[in-house]
């Protein structure tokens, strides 16, 4: 794959750099650059990153090396042999199709950029690196399921994939049921026009591993992981919803509500992913006079929504503004911040970012009701505060 370097980026105007975004994003772009004589400080209250998931405190690159994708599978991990795959388009639909991966690699090629992130990433200390930058390649949802012809009063879209598995119904009752079921999410049909799913094959210009879905996958713009149907197998069009065991019953958060003075428990099916920053990294160089000079730096992403602005705080001050990198940008993607801290006395610091976007929602606090009436393990977008120990 041809290289592009984040400073060629950056020397372009914005509609070259737009364009050029547009038709290839690279590994080679980076992460803000340390700066001479910056050394990285360790977080105290972090543990070390997991293998196969994201190392926050060594992220160097705009899109995330294979090594560092995680990866998630409810019911194991299938084997599906590339030369054999059909997906198949059923349910309310005029013209049912079938299409091996061939005939879908012949449509319309389409490209999208896109941070895909555990709905439960963030839940722990421990697990915080369910997170990662990528360009799928395949080709639209939207077309095919207009060659198929949707019916009238169709509602919902249903993904189903080849990983399958036993699951036990009205468990230590007589009427205790074992049935095989497939694993499968949906979506509205308003949300699938609305988001136009990408049927994905290729990730960063290769084939995608085994984990990650091979031979072919689902991606939903701005949505959590899970909605991203791994491989895929069978979309159904229905007039019902779908009531699988992680549409409607795993991966569906309870959260409190307060109204006239009690506390009202309400469940929401995960889909769009929520605003949040996260600090990477904490650099310190040498000890002057001043103090200590010290910078952070950092991600931040949503659901699509255009960032306003990212503000950074230590222990407990004022909130100051961050610098958001210019390029690259994407939609659907992170985007990279930085700021100098000024001079810190040695000792234990405690520094947090916290995001704003354009339709002007803040990312909470632990202690905000949003997150600390929140009784289930799912959409934890809460502040994540790190903290350090300068020496002197």
């Amino acid at each position: 794959m041809t290289s592009l370097s984040r400073r060629d980026l950056l020397k372009a105007g914005s509609a070259s750099a737009a364009f050029a975004l547009a038709q290839l994003i690279s590994p080679d772009f980076v992460f803000p650059a340390e700066g001479e004589g910056e050394e990285p400080v360790p977080f105290l209250n972090m543990p070390r990153a997991r293998p196969g998931s994201l190392d926050w405190e060594t992220l160097d690159s705009w899109t995330t090396p294979q090594d560092q994708v995680f990866n998630v599978s409810h019911y194991g991990v299938p084997e599906v042999a590339a030369d054999s795959y059909e997906l198949e388009v059923t349910g309310l639909v005029k013209q049912p199709l079938k299409l091996t991966l061939d005939e879908l690699k012949a449509r319309t090629k389409r490209e999208q950029l896109m941070t895909l992130e555990c709905a439960g990433n963030g839940a722990s200390k421990g697990f915080i690196g369910a997170v990662y930058n990528s360009k799928w390649e395949g080709t639209s949802l939207r077309p095919l399921l207009e060659e198929a012809g949707i019916q009238p009063g169709a509602k919902e879209i249903v993904f189903i994939g080849h990983d399958t598995n036993e699951e036990t119904l009205r468990k230590g009752t007589r009427r205790e049921l074992k049935i095989t079921v497939p694993f499968g999410r949906s979506m509205s049909l308003d949300d699938m026009i609305a988001k136009d799913p990408l049927i994905a094959w290729n990730r960063n210009g290769e084939p995608l591993t085994k984990p990650n879905g091979s031979p072919v996958r689902l991606i939903v713009p701005g949505w959590y992981g899970i909605a991203n149907v791994k491989w895929l197998r069978r979309i159904e069009v229905r007039d019902t919803r779908y009531m699988g065991k992680y549409m409607g019953r795993e991966y569906v958060t309870v959260r409190g509500e307060r109204r006239d003075g009690e506390v009202v428990f309400v469940e929401t099916s995960i889909s769009a992913m929520n605003l949040k920053s996260m600090i990477a990294r904490i650099t310190r160089q040498a000890t002057t006079d001043k103090g200590i000079p010290t910078k952070a730096y950092g991600a931040v992403w949503g659901d699509g929504t255009p960032i306003k602005q990212v503000e950074v705080q230590v222990d407990g001050g004022d909130w100051q503004p961050a610098t958001l990198d210019k390029e690259p940008r994407a939609e659907f993607c992170w985007t990279f911040f930085s700021i100098d801290l000024g001079h810190l006395k040695p000792g234990k610091h405690t520094v947090v970012s916290r995001a704003t976007d354009e339709k002007g929602r803040v990312q909470p606090t632990a202690e905000d009701d949003v997150i600390a009436l929140k009784e289930t393990y799912w959409e934890a977008f809460q502040q994540w505060p790190r903290e350090i120990e300068l020496e002197a």
